[in-house]
């Protein structure tokens, strides 16, 4: 059994953020019924990463709604706004990330459903809060890296600001909605009370940057600097980087100066010593090790400095770490199948229960696909309920 087995969670939200709180609900044992609009469906079908596309829908999608069923509703037809309304009667967990005021209008915001559902669990995401001036804007996730200050921690100092190259603020909020959503989950088993849980995209990334913004705040409100060479921490001293070696490149973490001018046999390193230097002159021991480092390879470089416990690695490309054996007995890959001959890789649940890895070999649905299973559902429960 999983721990989430006899959940049933009526998810309205599209694109990523509310998709993936429900996928990893989905992916601990929880039922997962995705309403989409009857034409053309969720618009992550068509969000394409480089034009690839699987059996009409993106990547993205079958990667994201793995595991779902799908029911294909006009919420303006009074007949599947109705069937919608009986799934939300009966779900424990209901999600939606529309712009503020589009749920209410279509009759299903936590107000709503709390009077005909009073034990359930209701997530929400928004771009950025419900209240204040930019409670309209667009909910994306660049726009919200972007005006979160985040961009101005990553690249060199002579760089513009660079956002990370993967959605993090529609990731965060989707794994805070969850943390939310089983929080409030718990609460229900011990008193009967469910509850609503909110999350923006802005909050979550954020929280994300919680340790460099309390550092910003405590500090007089200087701005982050980076470093003009092989920024990696805008707040961190050298030798804290990403390194080009003889043949491919090499990470270095935290820790004294001293000891690498000895094990790197590079004296120009001697006399930054302390940690304060370590700081101040990061660029000028940054452009002695660049220069250094270039002269060996990364496994001359890794067998010197990995036995005296100095914190480096090698930087691997995904097709590297996919062939390596520490990559492989993280059993992290799983097909996954919609049937017909179409079926995909892609990465499993990150979680172990009691020891256990998930995988779902269940692909994504196709656009209403579950649509005569939940409604015979629907008609049976109704049927029994009449019953003397």
């Amino acid at each position: 059994m999983k721990p989430l087995d006899g959940l049933l969670i009526v998810d309205f939200s599209q694109f990523l953020s509310g998709p993936s709180a429900s996928l990893r609900m989905a992916d601990m044992g929880a039922r997962v019924i995705k309403i989409e609009r009857s034409e053309g469906g969720d618009l992550c079908r068509r969000l394409y990463v480089s034009n690839l596309e699987i059996d009409g829908d993106s990547t993205l999608f079958h990667t994201i709604n793995r595991n779902k069923e799908s029911f294909a509703a006009d919420l303006r037809n009074q007949e599947d706004w109705a069937a919608v309304r009986q799934l939300v009667e009966r779900a424990d967990v209901v999600i939606q990330n529309f712009r503020p005021g589009v749920i209410e209008r279509l009759g299903f915001d936590y107000d709503s459903v709390v009077q005909y559902n009073p034990r359930v669990v209701y997530g929400e995401v928004t771009g950025y809060g419900k209240t204040g001036p930019w409670r309209d804007k667009p909910g994306q996730d660049l726009l919200a890296q972007s005006l979160s200050g985040l961009p101005w921690l990553n690249g060199n100092a002579d760089q513009p600001p660079v956002p990370f190259g993967l959605a993090i603020a529609d990731m965060f909020a989707g794994a805070h909605l969850v943390q939310g959503l089983l929080a409030c989950l718990v609460r229900r088993g011990i008193c009967g009370k469910g509850g609503r849980v909110e999350v923006s995209l802005l909050e979550s990334v954020l929280d994300f940057q919680f340790e460099v913004l309390t550092t910003h705040l405590c500090d007089g409100g200087h701005l982050p600097q980076r470093s003009a060479v092989n920024n990696a921490h805008a707040y961190l001293g050298a030798p804290y980087g990403i390194y080009q070696t003889h043949d491919g490149f090499m990470a270095l973490a935290m820790g004294p100066v001293i000891p690498l001018a000895g094990l790197l046999d590079c004296p120009a390193l001697l006399g930054y010593g302390d940690s304060k230097t370590q700081f101040v002159k990061r660029d000028e021991i940054k452009r002695i090790l660049v220069d250094h480092l270039r002269t060996r390879t990364t496994a001359q470089w890794l067998s010197i400095l990995e036995p005296a416990d100095i914190w480096c690695s090698d930087v691997f490309t995904w097709k590297k770490l996919l062939e390596h054996e520490a990559f492989l007995s993280l059993d992290f890959i799983q097909e996954i199948s919609r049937g017909e001959g179409v079926n995909l890789r892609t990465t499993r649940c990150p979680i172990r229960i009691d020891g256990e890895v998930y995988k779902s070999a269940t692909g994504a649905p196709r656009l209403g696909q579950h649509n005569a299973q939940v409604l015979a559902e629907l008609q049976g429960r109704q049927a029994s309920e009449v019953k003397p």
